[in-house]
């Protein structure tokens, strides 16, 4: 297997314990679970999360449950337990498969009384059907004979960090089966989990069944000599009444269907790799010349891809994926500006289901804006199942266990209902998906425009509308009046509502007369909307270019980043919350992000000036993950490859070399997101428009070829950049 498509740990350090269980999560797009050993570890995090099955918890109101660990496998070997905390380990290899998503596992290992063995792991979450799983273990005794145990099961007791979801309905065992039947405790979802295990070897095996309460297990003993292995499969299905009204009779049902007497593995994996091979033919992005781009990049799209519901429009992609306990599996913007638009330009379905998420959660955000006092709809800054506002009020001090600090984003980071309508719209502008705009775009689109009509404040002084109190995304300040990406963004999401809505009465006369009456909508709100736009504050001084992040950010604290360096965290925690807000430091940068998203808004004099400003001022390598992409973007296309491709690898080694030290909480999908968008709209140079698109490419000096895929209007375009030539075909 060429290093190009795996991921590779050659010697195992339990420092990297739970960084390496983020990056060997595997997944499907329903359920994901972390690269945990098989046989357990000392402080190991076991995680199987699965889309949409969340269960109320103190202080963050709900978060997704950790299913049952059905991963475990208890190996005796003549009397000692196999554990990597004990004894010597000889050799081993640990290798995710990025192309396949196989992650495999080879140990020679010592018991401390001096017995030798081999042992081969491998599993795959099968992309064929989601609610399979598989694990085989090869085990070889080296230098001794005698009894084997494996004893495998489904375990219950798992937990959220000490916090318990499941309540127990029901389970059973047999020789070679078992099944469990939970519940989760407020959220009253429940879930069904099989299991079947089939075993050879050479001596006799006894088969046992435990159904111990809560974790039923099975339990083998074999008899073997030195030089002989024994082979194992275990595979499982999981149901949850999200998708079916009896989801244990589902799991054990699906079992059924595997070959009775033989190993299931050779079927299920041959329709899993196909699955693969067909998502890797529409998504990879080819890199020569630049090794270390390359491997980053396909680790950065299969994290994107194993999490992205494939047959679920209820659910969205949290802002850890679905790889670890960050964020409680919460969905912010960063779906939809930094994870979405790969969807939409290579997996429209999924981006359609994503989108659609959203649409169902309407209720939720026309909710929150009622209990705000505003009209329309306002989505939620953290969403979970039902699209209602779960992002914590308050939150423990990490330095003072007595104190709390209070957070604001759930009240004023309000620029998510228009990040909301520009991805519906950017799907819109690149798949011209005429129905899902008509039938569920369009209300999003205008009822978050009916939202910030009654949020905008008129200042009778400026004579010019405002938005006060605000925090934009750079969370480095808060309670700000006029944010310059929330009032460019909100201008452009009034002046492009009024343009959906007269071609709605133009082209969906019916479909526009219902919904306009459901809206309380007519030609007088355009009217309206349309001046608004013209008066919304949007500042730029004409003679420097420069567009001020928010009132009074010029008149803020300069600080030298540089002079601050050695340092190995956020200049929020040198300065404190309080402290940092005094400064100019930003945790992202703003204004570059809004020159990015509004690209034909502003000229290249523009575009330079804020780069210049703002880059110094931007703590990009221990802020927000969400920045370096950006800021990647925004300098290969100011024709600065050096400092893009600096950038690029600061998102490309967020969570494989761990730079920020929180990838254990999970991958961090904004930065997978948006690498691969610093690769097709940075360094290609790919810009789309509502009337066509082009390319104006900046490759670093290095890289010998870039090659890639997206969809445009239901077609595929193939794209394959050399240097300065470039070919491009549509499929």
């Amino acid at each position: 297997m060429k290093p190009l498509w795996s991921v590779t740990e050659e010697t195992f350090n339990p420092v990297r314990l739970h960084h390496n269980e983020t990056v060997f999560t595997q997944g499907n797009g329903f359920f994901c679970t972390r690269g945990a050993l098989e046989e357990f570890y000392p402080g190991e995090q076991r995680t199987t999360f699965v889309h949409g099955v969340f269960d109320d918890a103190p202080i963050v109101f709900t978060e997704l449950a950790n299913f049952p660990d059905w991963l475990e496998m208890e190996i005796v070997l003549d009397g000692e337990p196999f554990d990597l905390s004990r004894g010597q380990i000889l050799d081993f290899n640990r290798s995710l498969n990025l192309r396949n998503g196989l992650l495999s596992r080879r140990v020679q290992w010592q018991s401390p009384q001096g017995r030798i063995t081999q042992l081969e792991f491998a599993r795959f979450i099968s992309l064929a059907n989601e609610h399979i799983a598989c694990l085989q273990v090869v085990i070889t005794p080296e230098n001794y004979s005698g009894e084997i145990k494996i004893r495998s099961g489904l375990n219950g007791c798992a937990d959220n960090l000490q916090y318990k979801h499941w309540s127990w309905l029901g389970q059973g065992a047999s020789s070679n089966q078992c099944w469990l039947h939970l519940v989760t405790s407020a959220t009253q979802i429940e879930m069904g989990m099989a299991a079947r295990m089939r075993l050879s070897a050479a001596g006799h095996i006894d088969r046992e069944a435990w159904n111990v309460h809560g974790h039923p297990t099975l339990a083998y003993s074999v008899q073997c000599l030195a030089g002989e292995p024994i082979h194992i499969e275990k595979v499982i299905s999981l149901f949850t009444q999200r998708e079916v009204s009896q989801p244990t009779e589902a799991a054990q049902e699906e079992l059924s269907r595997l070959p009775a007497e033989c190993f299931a593995w050779g079927q299920l994996w041959s329709e899993h790799e196909a699955r693969w091979e067909e998502e890797w033919q529409r998504c990879d992005v080819i890199i020569e010349g630049d090794d270390e781009a390359q491997l980053a990049l396909r680790f950065s799209i299969y994290h994107l891809l194993i999490a992205a519901p494939r047959h679920d429009e209820h659910v969205n992609i949290g802002a850890k994926t679905l790889s670890g306990f960050g964020y409680r599996g919460h969905v912010f913007w960063d779906t939809e500006i930094f994870m979405l638009p790969f969807f939409t330009f290579t997996r429209p379905e999924i981006a359609r289901n994503l989108l659609s998420y959203r649409f169902h959660n309407l209720p939720g955000a026309r909710e929150k804006a009622a209990e705000n006092g505003f009209r329309g709809a306002q989505y939620p800054w953290e969403s979970a199942g039902d699209g209602h506002e779960v992002t914590p009020t308050w939150i423990p001090d990490p330095k003072d266990r007595k104190a709390i600090i209070r957070i604001w984003t759930g009240d004023i980071e309000i620029h998510i209902s228009s990040d909301i309508a520009y991805a519906v719209w950017q799907y819109w502008v690149a798949s011209k998906e005429r129905g899902f705009l008509v039938q569920r775009g369009a209300e999003m689109i205008l009822d978050t425009a009916r939202f910030w009509a009654s949020r905008l404040e008129w200042n009778e002084q400026k004579h010019q509308f405002e938005l006060t109190d605000v925090i934009g995304p750079d969370e480095y300040h808060e309670h700000v009046d006029n944010n310059a990406y929330t009032n460019y963004l909100v201008r452009w999401h009034l002046e492009t509502a009024v343009r959906l809505g007269r071609w709605l009465k133009q082209e969906e006369f019916a479909v526009a007369e219902e919904l306009f009456a459901k809206l309380n909508i007519s030609e007088t709100t355009f009217t309206q909307w349309e001046g608004m736009a013209n008066s919304i504050y949007c500042p730029k001084e004409e003679a420097t270019g420069l567009i001020e992040q928010f009132d009074g950010y010029f008149r803020r604290q300069d600080i030298d980043l540089a002079s601050l360096e050695p340092r190995s965290v956020s200049v929020q925690k040198l300065f404190g919350i309080e402290g940092t807000n005094e400064t100019q430091v930003i945790k992202q940068p703003d204004v570059l992000m809004l020159l990015y998203m509004l690209a034909d808004q502003f000229d290249e004099r523009t575009a330079a000036a804020n780069y210049d400003y703002y880059t110094p001022r931007t703590d990009l390598t221990y802020g927000s993950s969400l920045g370096p992409s950006i800021q990647a973007i925004m300098a290969a296309r100011l024709g600065r490859q050096e400092e893009a491709y600096k950038n690029f690898m600061r998102a490309a080694q967020a969570d494989l070399e761990d730079v920020r030290g929180n990838a254990a909480d999970g991958i961090h999908g904004a930065s997978a997101g948006g690498l691969w968008q610093a690769v097709v709209f940075g360094f290609a140079g790919l810009r789309v428009r509502s009337d066509g698109w082009n390319l104006e490419p900046a490759l670093p000096a290095h890289w010998k070829r870039l090659a890639f895929k997206f969809m445009w209007h239901g077609q595929e375009v193939s794209v394959d950049l050399k240097g300065k030539e470039a070919e491009v075909k549509d499929d």
